[in-house]
């Protein structure tokens, strides 16, 4: 399944035999971010509040926080979410919500801030195979802690102005991963050091990035309000230029100005990928980006892709 969230509840499509068949849950609520566990989906709902599901499919909201929720990973001790003015939060066991005390006096803080004067969020958040989290701060580069939150370091150049951080594969706790406004960022040590990619990336502005086998995807646009967006495909390893992934039958692939692929809009599984653009198309991949195919259209401001 492909799991939408929207700004009008979120679309879980099914593919049998013939094409898609999509149906609707959370209808009429605004949903950031869903997220599964394994056993249910997590999900941010309506700006601020948790909502969980269980597998017989029915939803109910697990608690509510004072600030927007922005972002959501899930890990071993459950899950792990970013805020608005730059502030995380977990679920405990307990199912009480609780804000992580040290990242209030995270590395670098102090310096955190936006290009438009506002406050600082927590954008996107990873938790590594050995349980390690990452948490990207816009702008703040990115915050990583081998302890569950008791304590914080700075690992990347807050110049690098990161859109997304990921760690892809399980079995390589190590290998992070950043999309900037540089270009793609690359770390073997888990985040001490990183190397910047973008040798045939049209611009260097990326938004979002996943892993496909051993390809790896971007998405890009001139910059942060968007225009001309692209995917773009290169091999993992060494120093192959990125490659246009056409994306043939869609808005995407005109490169209409305004079109942008965002943080959390392309998502991987296996030899499979989506992307979504914030013109409600959504087209997948499976051959790690060589050819596509839209599958829905429409959709109501996509924020978040997940295979489940």
């Amino acid at each position: 399944m492909l799991v939408v969230a929207t700004s009008e509840g979120i679309h879980v499509g099914v593919r049998p035999k013939g094409g898609w068949d999509w149906r609707v849950e959370l209808a009429g609520h605004q949903v950031r971010a869903v997220v599964p566990d394994g056993v249910a989906w997590w999900a941010l709902v309506d700006g601020n509040e948790v909502w969980q599901r269980r597998p017989e499919r029915v939803w109910a909201g697990v608690a509510r926080w004072g600030q927007e929720l922005t972002c959501l990973a899930v890990g071993p001790a459950g899950p792990l979410i970013g805020t608005a003015g730059a502030g995380l939060v977990q679920i405990g066991s307990n199912g009480q919500i609780s804000a992580v005390p040290a990242f209030a006096h995270a590395p670098t803080r102090g310096q955190w801030y936006t290009p438009w004067g506002g406050p600082p969020e927590v954008r996107s958040l990873a938790i590594a195979g050995d349980g390690t989290w990452f948490a990207n701060v816009h702008v703040g580069g990115i915050l990583r802690s081998h302890d569950g939150g008791a304590t914080w370091s700075a690992t990347i150049d807050m110049r690098a102005d990161v859109h997304q951080v990921s760690c892809p594969r399980a079995d390589q706790p190590d290998m992070v991963l950043a999309a900037c406004a540089d270009g793609l960022a690359i770390s073997r040590d888990g985040g001490a050091s990183w190397r910047l990619r973008d040798d045939g990336l049209p611009y260097r502005y990326c938004r979002a990035v996943s892993l496909v086998g051993d390809t790896v995807l971007v998405s890009v646009s001139q910059g942060p309000r968007g225009g001309n967006a692209q995917v773009l495909r290169a091999p993992l390893e060494g120093w192959a230029p990125f490659r246009s992934c056409g994306l043939p039958g869609s808005s995407v692939a005109s490169g209409d100005t305004g079109r942008i692929i965002d943080t959390g809009r392309m998502a991987a599984s296996g030899g499979q990928v989506a992307v979504a653009s914030n013109a409600g198309e959504v087209l997948t991949s499976l051959d790690g980006g060589a050819s596509w195919t839209e599958i829905a259209r429409g959709l109501a401001c996509p924020q978040w892709l997940v295979w489940v």
